[in-house]
Protein backbone atom coordinates (compact mmCIF):
# COMPACT_ATOMS: atom_id res chain seq x y z
CA UNK A 1 0.00 0.00 0.00
CA UNK A 2 0.93 3.84 -0.41
CA UNK A 3 1.90 5.47 2.27
CA UNK A 4 -0.54 7.86 4.10
CA UNK A 5 -1.26 11.09 2.80
CA UNK A 6 -0.10 14.23 5.63
CA UNK A 7 -3.37 15.50 7.33
CA UNK A 8 -3.40 18.60 9.45
CA UNK A 9 -7.19 18.14 10.73
CA UNK A 10 -9.34 19.80 8.09
CA UNK A 11 -10.87 18.25 5.14
CA UNK A 12 -8.29 18.41 2.09
CA UNK A 13 -8.92 18.10 -1.41
CA UNK A 14 -7.07 15.05 -2.89
CA UNK A 15 -5.99 15.33 -6.38
CA UNK A 16 -9.31 17.95 -7.30
CA UNK A 17 -8.32 17.51 -11.19
CA UNK A 18 -7.29 14.07 -11.89
CA UNK A 19 -9.50 11.97 -13.61
CA UNK A 20 -7.71 9.05 -14.14
CA UNK A 21 -9.02 6.22 -16.68
CA UNK A 22 -7.90 3.34 -14.46
CA UNK A 23 -8.86 4.42 -10.77
CA UNK A 24 -6.97 2.66 -7.95
CA UNK A 25 -9.15 -0.12 -6.36
CA UNK A 26 -9.81 0.56 -2.90
CA UNK A 27 -7.54 -1.27 -0.84
CA UNK A 28 -4.58 0.40 -2.60
CA UNK A 29 -6.02 4.01 -3.02
CA UNK A 30 -4.52 6.82 0.10
CA UNK A 31 -7.90 8.50 -0.41
CA UNK A 32 -8.89 5.56 1.75
CA UNK A 33 -6.95 5.35 4.45
CA UNK A 34 -8.58 6.95 7.78
CA UNK A 35 -6.21 9.66 9.45
CA UNK A 36 -4.84 9.53 13.01
CA UNK A 37 -6.90 10.40 15.75
CA UNK A 38 -10.31 11.03 14.12
CA UNK A 39 -12.08 9.48 17.51
CA UNK A 40 -12.56 13.16 18.73
CA UNK A 41 -14.32 14.38 15.47
CA UNK A 42 -18.02 14.57 15.01
CA UNK A 43 -19.93 11.77 12.99
CA UNK A 44 -19.93 12.84 9.36
CA UNK A 45 -16.82 14.58 9.80
CA UNK A 46 -15.34 15.47 5.97
CA UNK A 47 -11.84 14.51 5.95
CA UNK A 48 -11.08 14.49 2.59
CA UNK A 49 -12.85 15.14 -0.73
CA UNK A 50 -12.02 15.15 -4.57
CA UNK A 51 -13.43 15.78 -7.99
CA UNK A 52 -14.40 12.15 -10.19
CA UNK A 53 -15.30 11.37 -13.34
CA UNK A 54 -18.42 8.47 -13.62
CA UNK A 55 -18.61 6.30 -16.26
CA UNK A 56 -21.59 4.34 -17.60
CA UNK A 57 -20.25 0.49 -17.11
CA UNK A 58 -16.65 2.09 -16.38
CA UNK A 59 -16.69 2.84 -20.43
CA UNK A 60 -19.00 6.43 -21.13
CA UNK A 61 -17.92 9.57 -19.46
CA UNK A 62 -21.14 11.25 -17.80
CA UNK A 63 -21.67 14.95 -18.12
CA UNK A 64 -22.48 15.67 -14.49
CA UNK A 65 -20.56 16.84 -11.42
CA UNK A 66 -18.86 14.11 -8.90
CA UNK A 67 -17.11 14.16 -5.52
CA UNK A 68 -16.48 11.62 -3.30
CA UNK A 69 -15.97 12.66 0.38
CA UNK A 70 -14.25 10.32 3.03
CA UNK A 71 -15.99 11.47 6.61
CA UNK A 72 -16.20 9.59 10.26
CA UNK A 73 -18.73 7.67 10.96
CA UNK A 74 -18.23 4.06 13.00
CA UNK A 75 -19.10 0.66 13.25
CA UNK A 76 -21.59 -1.86 14.80
CA UNK A 77 -19.62 -1.33 18.69
CA UNK A 78 -19.28 2.54 18.14
CA UNK A 79 -15.89 2.28 17.20
CA UNK A 80 -14.90 5.43 15.15
CA UNK A 81 -13.88 4.68 11.39
CA UNK A 82 -14.11 6.42 7.89
CA UNK A 83 -16.02 5.69 4.66
CA UNK A 84 -16.76 7.20 1.23
CA UNK A 85 -19.61 8.20 -0.16
CA UNK A 86 -20.00 9.46 -3.87
CA UNK A 87 -22.04 12.82 -4.08
CA UNK A 88 -23.27 13.37 -7.23
CA UNK A 89 -24.93 16.84 -9.06
CA UNK A 90 -27.09 17.03 -12.48
CA UNK A 91 -24.42 19.87 -13.77
CA UNK A 92 -21.78 19.64 -15.17
CA UNK A 93 -20.10 22.66 -13.31
CA UNK A 94 -17.20 22.34 -15.34
CA UNK A 95 -19.19 23.22 -18.39
CA UNK A 96 -20.08 26.54 -16.54
CA UNK A 97 -24.25 25.24 -15.85
CA UNK A 98 -25.72 26.86 -12.66
CA UNK A 99 -27.81 25.88 -10.53
CA UNK A 100 -31.62 27.12 -10.00
CA UNK A 101 -31.67 28.97 -7.47
CA UNK A 102 -34.30 26.84 -4.85
CA UNK A 103 -33.68 24.53 -2.11
CA UNK A 104 -32.22 21.61 -3.22
CA UNK A 105 -33.12 17.97 -1.46
CA UNK A 106 -30.85 15.20 -1.57
CA UNK A 107 -31.61 11.17 -1.76
CA UNK A 108 -29.53 8.94 0.36
CA UNK A 109 -29.19 6.14 -2.49
CA UNK A 110 -28.18 2.85 -1.47
CA UNK A 111 -26.81 0.39 -4.12
CA UNK A 112 -27.74 -3.14 -3.60
CA UNK A 113 -23.79 -3.83 -3.72
CA UNK A 114 -24.35 -7.69 -2.42
CA UNK A 115 -20.65 -8.30 -2.52
CA UNK A 116 -17.54 -8.00 -0.12
CA UNK A 117 -15.16 -7.37 -3.02
CA UNK A 118 -13.93 -3.36 -2.87
CA UNK A 119 -14.59 -3.69 -6.68
CA UNK A 120 -18.22 -3.53 -6.20
CA UNK A 121 -18.32 -0.74 -3.32
CA UNK A 122 -19.80 2.21 -5.41
CA UNK A 123 -17.19 4.58 -4.95
CA UNK A 124 -15.09 2.05 -6.86
CA UNK A 125 -17.77 0.40 -9.47
CA UNK A 126 -19.41 3.64 -10.40
CA UNK A 127 -16.14 5.40 -11.95
CA UNK A 128 -14.78 6.06 -15.21
CA UNK A 129 -12.33 3.03 -16.10
CA UNK A 130 -13.52 0.99 -13.21
CA UNK A 131 -12.85 -2.98 -13.50
CA UNK A 132 -15.74 -4.04 -12.36
CA UNK A 133 -18.06 -5.87 -14.52
CA UNK A 134 -20.82 -7.61 -12.42
CA UNK A 135 -21.35 -5.46 -9.83
CA UNK A 136 -24.48 -4.60 -9.07
CA UNK A 137 -24.04 -0.65 -8.41
CA UNK A 138 -23.24 -0.15 -12.14
CA UNK A 139 -26.47 -1.85 -13.14
CA UNK A 140 -28.21 0.66 -10.96
CA UNK A 141 -26.48 3.84 -12.42
CA UNK A 142 -29.67 4.51 -14.40
CA UNK A 143 -31.81 4.47 -11.18
CA UNK A 144 -29.66 7.51 -9.68
CA UNK A 145 -29.29 9.39 -13.11
CA UNK A 146 -33.28 9.92 -12.91
CA UNK A 147 -33.07 11.43 -9.05
CA UNK A 148 -30.51 13.59 -10.57
CA UNK A 149 -32.79 14.50 -13.13
CA UNK A 150 -35.05 15.62 -10.97
CA UNK A 151 -32.58 18.33 -9.76
CA UNK A 152 -31.97 16.55 -6.70
CA UNK A 153 -28.41 16.17 -5.10
CA UNK A 154 -27.92 12.64 -4.65
CA UNK A 155 -24.91 10.55 -2.02
CA UNK A 156 -24.10 6.84 -2.96
CA UNK A 157 -22.67 5.86 -0.11
CA UNK A 158 -20.48 2.74 0.66
CA UNK A 159 -22.96 1.54 2.95
CA UNK A 160 -21.00 -1.99 3.35
CA UNK A 161 -17.87 0.09 4.87
CA UNK A 162 -14.32 -0.06 3.06
CA UNK A 163 -13.67 -3.63 4.81
CA UNK A 164 -17.21 -5.05 2.93
CA UNK A 165 -18.93 -5.82 6.19
CA UNK A 166 -21.90 -6.55 3.74
CA UNK A 167 -25.21 -7.48 6.05
CA UNK A 168 -23.40 -6.49 9.34
CA UNK A 169 -26.42 -4.99 11.73
CA UNK A 170 -27.35 -1.12 11.72
CA UNK A 171 -23.50 -0.34 10.01
CA UNK A 172 -25.16 0.46 6.71
CA UNK A 173 -27.48 2.93 9.26
CA UNK A 174 -24.71 4.44 10.47
CA UNK A 175 -22.43 5.07 7.29
CA UNK A 176 -25.67 6.04 5.24
CA UNK A 177 -26.44 8.86 7.96
CA UNK A 178 -23.38 10.00 8.49
CA UNK A 179 -22.70 10.24 4.72
CA UNK A 180 -25.91 12.69 4.71
CA UNK A 181 -24.17 14.70 7.45
CA UNK A 182 -21.43 15.15 4.99
CA UNK A 183 -23.09 16.24 2.33
CA UNK A 184 -24.61 18.80 4.29
CA UNK A 185 -21.44 20.10 5.30
CA UNK A 186 -19.94 20.03 1.78
CA UNK A 187 -20.19 23.70 0.31
CA UNK A 188 -19.99 22.68 -3.82
CA UNK A 189 -23.78 20.49 -3.36
CA UNK A 190 -25.20 24.11 -2.04
CA UNK A 191 -27.40 22.09 0.33
CA UNK A 192 -28.78 23.73 3.85
CA UNK A 193 -28.76 22.08 7.46
CA UNK A 194 -32.41 22.04 6.44
CA UNK A 195 -32.50 20.16 3.41
CA UNK A 196 -35.28 17.80 2.51
CA UNK A 197 -33.79 14.40 2.40
CA UNK A 198 -35.04 11.34 1.42
CA UNK A 199 -33.20 7.27 1.50
CA UNK A 200 -33.73 5.10 -1.19
CA UNK A 201 -32.41 1.63 -1.85
CA UNK A 202 -33.51 -2.04 -3.57
CA UNK A 203 -33.05 -5.32 -2.15
CA UNK A 204 -29.57 -5.43 -0.61
CA UNK A 205 -29.69 -1.92 -0.86
CA UNK A 206 -33.33 -1.60 0.51
CA UNK A 207 -32.35 -3.37 3.73
CA UNK A 208 -29.58 -0.70 4.39
CA UNK A 209 -32.46 1.85 3.82
CA UNK A 210 -34.56 0.11 6.33
CA UNK A 211 -31.43 0.15 8.55
CA UNK A 212 -30.81 3.88 8.22
CA UNK A 213 -35.12 4.53 8.46
CA UNK A 214 -35.23 3.06 11.76
CA UNK A 215 -32.24 4.53 13.46
CA UNK A 216 -32.48 7.90 11.96
CA UNK A 217 -35.12 9.67 14.80
CA UNK A 218 -32.15 8.38 17.63
CA UNK A 219 -28.55 8.35 16.00
CA UNK A 220 -29.38 11.38 13.44
CA UNK A 221 -32.70 13.57 14.50
CA UNK A 222 -31.27 16.85 13.44
CA UNK A 223 -31.91 15.25 9.75
CA UNK A 224 -34.67 16.42 7.88
CA UNK A 225 -35.56 13.09 6.14
CA UNK A 226 -38.77 13.54 4.77
CA UNK A 227 -39.45 10.00 3.26
CA UNK A 228 -37.99 6.50 3.00
CA UNK A 229 -38.34 4.23 0.02
CA UNK A 230 -37.18 0.47 0.78
CA UNK A 231 -37.46 -1.89 -2.43
CA UNK A 232 -37.66 -5.53 -1.71
CA UNK A 233 -35.89 -5.28 1.56
CA UNK A 234 -35.04 -8.80 2.15
CA UNK A 235 -37.00 -8.34 5.36
CA UNK A 236 -35.75 -12.04 6.95
CA UNK A 237 -31.92 -12.48 6.59
CA UNK A 238 -31.78 -15.60 8.06
CA UNK A 239 -34.86 -16.70 6.15
CA UNK A 240 -33.16 -15.50 3.20
CA UNK A 241 -29.93 -17.03 3.80
CA UNK A 242 -32.16 -20.94 4.41
CA UNK A 243 -34.25 -20.84 1.54
CA UNK A 244 -31.44 -19.47 -0.76
CA UNK A 245 -28.54 -21.97 0.82
CA UNK A 246 -28.59 -25.11 -2.57
CA UNK A 247 -30.66 -23.06 -5.36
CA UNK A 248 -28.89 -20.83 -8.48
CA UNK A 249 -29.44 -18.02 -5.74
CA UNK A 250 -27.07 -19.70 -3.08
CA UNK A 251 -24.43 -16.80 -4.07
CA UNK A 252 -26.30 -14.67 -2.34
CA UNK A 253 -26.21 -16.91 0.98
CA UNK A 254 -22.70 -17.60 0.38
CA UNK A 255 -21.80 -13.69 0.34
CA UNK A 256 -24.00 -12.89 3.66
CA UNK A 257 -21.61 -15.41 5.34
CA UNK A 258 -18.44 -13.69 4.20
CA UNK A 259 -19.63 -10.47 5.15
CA UNK A 260 -20.95 -11.39 8.70
CA UNK A 261 -18.16 -13.17 9.25
CA UNK A 262 -15.84 -9.99 9.05
CA UNK A 263 -18.47 -8.01 11.38
CA UNK A 264 -18.88 -10.80 13.83
CA UNK A 265 -15.43 -12.59 15.12
CA UNK A 266 -17.08 -14.68 17.02
CA UNK A 267 -19.21 -16.41 13.90
CA UNK A 268 -16.07 -16.28 12.17
CA UNK A 269 -13.95 -18.52 14.75
CA UNK A 270 -17.56 -20.91 14.39
CA UNK A 271 -16.97 -21.07 10.54
CA UNK A 272 -13.81 -22.19 10.36
CA UNK A 273 -14.16 -24.58 13.40
CA UNK A 274 -17.09 -26.22 11.72
CA UNK A 275 -16.74 -25.66 7.84
CA UNK A 276 -14.50 -27.90 5.85
CA UNK A 277 -11.27 -26.12 3.95
CA UNK A 278 -13.20 -26.68 0.51
CA UNK A 279 -16.27 -24.37 1.34
CA UNK A 280 -13.73 -21.62 3.44
CA UNK A 281 -11.76 -21.69 -0.11
CA UNK A 282 -15.00 -20.55 -1.66
CA UNK A 283 -15.36 -18.12 0.93
CA UNK A 284 -12.33 -16.72 0.22
CA UNK A 285 -12.94 -16.27 -3.64
CA UNK A 286 -16.52 -14.75 -2.34
CA UNK A 287 -14.32 -12.27 -0.83
CA UNK A 288 -12.83 -11.00 -4.25
CA UNK A 289 -15.30 -11.73 -6.34
CA UNK A 290 -18.44 -9.35 -8.20
CA UNK A 291 -21.71 -10.21 -7.38
CA UNK A 292 -22.96 -11.72 -10.56
CA UNK A 293 -20.04 -14.31 -11.13
CA UNK A 294 -20.18 -15.05 -7.36
CA UNK A 295 -23.58 -16.17 -8.07
CA UNK A 296 -22.80 -18.29 -11.05
CA UNK A 297 -19.77 -19.86 -8.97
CA UNK A 298 -21.94 -20.78 -5.79
CA UNK A 299 -25.08 -21.75 -7.54
CA UNK A 300 -26.54 -24.92 -6.07
CA UNK A 301 -24.08 -25.31 -3.38
CA UNK A 302 -25.11 -26.48 -0.04
CA UNK A 303 -23.05 -24.95 2.72
CA UNK A 304 -24.65 -28.07 4.95
CA UNK A 305 -23.03 -30.43 2.99
CA UNK A 306 -19.06 -29.13 3.99
CA UNK A 307 -20.53 -28.36 7.80
CA UNK A 308 -19.64 -31.03 9.95
CA UNK A 309 -22.25 -31.01 11.75
CA UNK A 310 -24.64 -30.40 9.12
CA UNK A 311 -27.12 -26.97 8.28
CA UNK A 312 -29.59 -27.49 11.17
CA UNK A 313 -26.52 -28.05 13.82
CA UNK A 314 -25.35 -25.07 12.73
CA UNK A 315 -28.33 -22.50 12.57
CA UNK A 316 -28.74 -24.13 16.29
CA UNK A 317 -25.62 -23.01 17.10
CA UNK A 318 -25.87 -20.15 20.08
CA UNK A 319 -23.47 -17.85 18.22
CA UNK A 320 -25.20 -18.09 14.58
CA UNK A 321 -28.17 -17.51 16.85
CA UNK A 322 -27.25 -14.58 17.83
CA UNK A 323 -26.26 -13.14 14.95
CA UNK A 324 -29.41 -14.28 12.78
CA UNK A 325 -31.35 -11.92 15.44
CA UNK A 326 -29.00 -9.24 15.46
CA UNK A 327 -29.49 -8.65 11.70
CA UNK A 328 -33.18 -8.93 11.91
CA UNK A 329 -34.71 -5.42 10.98
CA UNK A 330 -38.07 -3.93 11.76
CA UNK A 331 -37.52 -3.63 15.42
CA UNK A 332 -38.44 -0.07 15.59
CA UNK A 333 -40.61 2.18 13.23
CA UNK A 334 -39.00 4.81 11.04
CA UNK A 335 -40.12 8.56 12.02
CA UNK A 336 -40.86 9.32 8.31
CA UNK A 337 -43.21 7.96 5.97
CA UNK A 338 -41.94 4.93 3.75
CA UNK A 339 -42.91 3.57 0.52
CA UNK A 340 -42.20 -0.39 0.30
CA UNK A 341 -41.99 -2.64 -3.25
CA UNK A 342 -42.42 -6.00 -3.39
CA UNK A 343 -42.74 -8.97 -6.15
CA UNK A 344 -45.87 -11.47 -5.09
CA UNK A 345 -43.16 -13.86 -6.92
CA UNK A 346 -39.87 -13.01 -6.28
CA UNK A 347 -37.57 -15.62 -6.73
CA UNK A 348 -35.07 -13.97 -4.71
CA UNK A 349 -36.93 -12.40 -1.57
CA UNK A 350 -39.73 -13.85 -0.16
CA UNK A 351 -43.06 -11.87 -0.08
CA UNK A 352 -43.94 -13.21 3.01
CA UNK A 353 -41.07 -11.97 4.74
CA UNK A 354 -41.56 -8.23 3.34
CA UNK A 355 -45.25 -8.92 4.25
CA UNK A 356 -44.17 -9.50 8.35
CA UNK A 357 -41.39 -6.98 7.67
CA UNK A 358 -43.83 -4.33 7.10
CA UNK A 359 -46.29 -5.59 9.48
CA UNK A 360 -43.49 -4.97 12.42
CA UNK A 361 -43.05 -1.42 11.58
CA UNK A 362 -47.31 -1.26 10.99
CA UNK A 363 -47.55 -2.35 14.38
CA UNK A 364 -45.15 -0.37 15.88
CA UNK A 365 -46.78 2.86 14.54
CA UNK A 366 -44.73 3.45 11.35
CA UNK A 367 -46.42 5.05 8.41
CA UNK A 368 -45.85 2.32 5.48
CA UNK A 369 -47.66 2.06 2.17
CA UNK A 370 -46.88 -1.27 0.71
CA UNK A 371 -47.05 -2.39 -2.97
CA UNK A 372 -47.29 -5.58 -3.74
CA UNK A 373 -46.47 -6.50 -7.76
CA UNK A 374 -47.55 -9.77 -9.46
CA UNK A 375 -45.91 -9.70 -12.03
CA UNK A 376 -42.10 -8.56 -11.60
CA UNK A 377 -39.01 -10.67 -10.75
CA UNK A 378 -36.78 -9.64 -8.49
CA UNK A 379 -34.46 -7.63 -10.86
CA UNK A 380 -36.59 -6.04 -12.72
CA UNK A 381 -39.28 -4.74 -10.29
CA UNK A 382 -36.63 -1.99 -9.43
CA UNK A 383 -36.72 -0.61 -12.35
CA UNK A 384 -40.64 -1.35 -13.56
CA UNK A 385 -41.43 0.42 -10.29
CA UNK A 386 -39.22 3.21 -10.93
CA UNK A 387 -41.83 6.00 -11.99
CA UNK A 388 -44.01 4.97 -9.20
CA UNK A 389 -40.77 5.40 -6.48
CA UNK A 390 -39.73 8.60 -8.00
CA UNK A 391 -42.93 10.08 -7.84
CA UNK A 392 -43.21 9.25 -4.25
CA UNK A 393 -40.12 10.82 -3.27
CA UNK A 394 -40.93 13.87 -5.49
CA UNK A 395 -44.13 13.88 -3.56
CA UNK A 396 -42.36 13.65 -0.29
CA UNK A 397 -40.07 16.74 -1.16
CA UNK A 398 -42.78 19.04 -2.48
CA UNK A 399 -44.96 18.54 0.76
CA UNK A 400 -47.91 16.88 -0.88
CA UNK A 401 -50.12 15.13 1.12
CA UNK A 402 -49.10 11.75 2.34
CA UNK A 403 -51.28 8.88 0.52
CA UNK A 404 -52.67 6.59 3.18
CA UNK A 405 -51.20 3.90 4.66
CA UNK A 406 -51.73 0.68 3.87
CA UNK A 407 -50.82 -2.52 1.63
CA UNK A 408 -51.87 -2.85 -2.61
CA UNK A 409 -51.17 -5.86 -4.34
CA UNK A 410 -51.68 -4.51 -8.39
CA UNK A 411 -51.16 -6.62 -11.34
CA UNK A 412 -47.47 -4.47 -12.15
CA UNK A 413 -46.37 -1.00 -11.16
CA UNK A 414 -45.34 -0.76 -14.37
CA UNK A 415 -48.66 -0.06 -15.51
CA UNK A 416 -50.01 1.88 -12.28
CA UNK A 417 -51.52 5.49 -13.38
CA UNK A 418 -48.95 7.71 -14.86
CA UNK A 419 -45.99 5.32 -15.24
CA UNK A 420 -46.30 6.15 -18.82
CA UNK A 421 -44.27 9.02 -19.16
CA UNK A 422 -41.71 7.95 -15.73
CA UNK A 423 -40.78 5.00 -18.47
CA UNK A 424 -40.44 7.76 -21.53
CA UNK A 425 -38.64 9.33 -19.30
CA UNK A 426 -36.22 7.01 -17.71
CA UNK A 427 -35.60 5.72 -21.41
CA UNK A 428 -34.68 8.92 -22.84
CA UNK A 429 -32.44 8.91 -20.46
CA UNK A 430 -30.50 5.89 -20.33
CA UNK A 431 -30.13 7.12 -24.49
CA UNK A 432 -28.10 10.28 -23.11
CA UNK A 433 -26.44 8.34 -20.72
CA UNK A 434 -25.13 5.47 -23.53
CA UNK A 435 -23.80 9.19 -25.49
CA UNK A 436 -22.53 10.58 -22.90
CA UNK A 437 -24.70 13.54 -23.12
CA UNK A 438 -25.40 16.20 -20.15
CA UNK A 439 -28.40 14.97 -17.70
CA UNK A 440 -31.30 17.15 -18.47
CA UNK A 441 -33.44 18.24 -15.18
CA UNK A 442 -37.39 17.59 -16.23
CA UNK A 443 -40.29 19.71 -15.44
CA UNK A 444 -42.75 17.58 -13.50
CA UNK A 445 -44.61 15.17 -16.10
CA UNK A 446 -47.37 14.52 -12.98
CA UNK A 447 -49.41 16.44 -11.20
CA UNK A 448 -49.58 16.43 -6.93
CA UNK A 449 -52.22 13.54 -7.27
CA UNK A 450 -49.56 11.46 -9.73
CA UNK A 451 -52.71 12.03 -12.60
CA UNK A 452 -50.77 12.23 -16.02
CA UNK A 453 -51.40 16.29 -17.28
CA UNK A 454 -53.77 16.74 -20.49
CA UNK A 455 -50.30 16.47 -23.29
CA UNK A 456 -50.35 14.37 -26.35
CA UNK A 457 -47.48 11.57 -25.82
CA UNK A 458 -46.06 13.40 -29.07
CA UNK A 459 -45.80 16.36 -26.63
CA UNK A 460 -44.37 14.35 -23.66
CA UNK A 461 -41.90 12.73 -26.05
CA UNK A 462 -40.36 15.77 -26.94
CA UNK A 463 -40.18 17.26 -23.62
CA UNK A 464 -38.18 14.34 -22.07
CA UNK A 465 -35.82 14.66 -25.38
CA UNK A 466 -35.08 17.49 -25.45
Amino acid sequence: MSAQPEWDGRAVSADPLSFSQRPIPPEDDPFYFPPPAIAHLPAGAVLRFRRVRIGFFGLVPQRFSAWQLLYRTCDLDGVPEVAVTTVLLPWDTEAGDTEPARQRPLVSFHCAIDAVASKCLPSYALRRGARAMGSIPQIELPLIVNALAKGWAVSVPDHGGTAGRFGVAREPGYRALDAVRACLAFAPLGLTATAPIALWGYSGGGLATAWAAEMAAEYAPELNIVGAVAGSPVGNPAAAFVRLNGTVFAGFAAVFTAGLRRGYPELDRLLRAQLDARYLGWLAVAETTATFPLLYRFSRRDIGKHSRAGLGALLDHPVLRRVLDDIHPGHQAPAMPMLVVQGVYDEVIAVEDIDAHVARYVEAGGHVRYLRDRFSTHLLLQFLALPVMIDWLAARFDGHELPPAGTETVWSLAFVKAALPGHLRSCALLVRMGFGLPIRVSRPLVTPDSGLRRRSLLSVARTLLS
